[in-house]
């Protein structure tokens, strides 16, 4: 395919410091709250065990998450439709904001803080960045990209020979490796400085606000190509 430059927001610098911060976050309010504030899935299908179950208490703790989600695609598809390019820049500041804030609010409402303000933020971080060097990705659960990997890898041992195939399903690979270095981090983190872990990912988007107003990425991505990704 016809190379052309790949806008800084979906290099890979940017989509492997995005994956760490969404597996820190994914287990920051696992240890702090019992709730995965990525994967909706696990928190729906945890609603609907307690349900059917009826224990009430339970799986109305499941409810705040998934509507927090909701408000967070809410409003990053109406910054995309009113700010345009600079959507990405502006879901930044209202993520790092975000964090700033449940970081504050940890010790007096920790519940609140920690439901609504993660999984808003996961939301708005995975509808605006979408995609790494072209294809279609997730910075805030692996399922997708870890199918994308594999399939790059056999794709690539049964002899095809498509340009950029290794260094796509590598790409894939590494954001995997992103995410899982996060979590590591981030279960290590707070379950030592509970008070002040949020500082990190904070840290994380915030490197990635300076690298997108920085323009576009000069280098020239040859074979990028769109996947789908469910």
């Amino acid at each position: 395919m016809r190379a052309t430059a790949v806008p800084r927001q979906e290099t890979l610098l940017v989509a492997l410091l995005l994956a760490f911060a969404g597996g820190y976050l994914d287990t920051y309010t696992w240890i702090t709250h019992g709730i995965l504030a990525n994967a909706q899935t696990a928190n729906l299908v945890f609603l609907w065990v307690h349900a059917t179950a009826a224990r009430w208490q339970q799986a109305f703790h499941f409810v705040p998450p998934l509507f927090a989600f909701c408000v967070g695609v809410v409003i990053a598809a109406w910054l995309r439709r009113v700010a345009g390019e600079r959507a990405g820049q502006l879901s930044l500041l209202v993520e790092i904001g975000m964090l700033i804030l449940v970081g504050i609010l940890h010790n007096r409402v920790p519940q609140v803080a920690g439901t609504l303000g993660i999984s808003m933020v996961a939301a708005m971080q995975t509808s605006i960045f979408t995609r790494v060097e072209g294809s279609i990705y997730s910075s805030v659960m692996i399922t997708g990209n870890f199918r994308q990997a594999i399939e790059g890898a056999f794709a690539l041992v049964a002899g095809d020979r498509q340009a950029g195939l290794l260094r796509k399903s590598c790409v894939f690979m590494g954001v995997c490796a992103a995410f899982g270095t996060g979590a590591a981090v981030g279960a290590f983190l707070t379950e030592r400085m509970p008070a002040s872990t949020l500082i990190v990912p904070a840290a994380a988007l915030l490197l990635v606000l300076l690298l997108c107003r920085t323009g576009r990425e000069g280098r020239q991505a040859g074979g990028a190509q769109h996947a789908s990704f469910h």
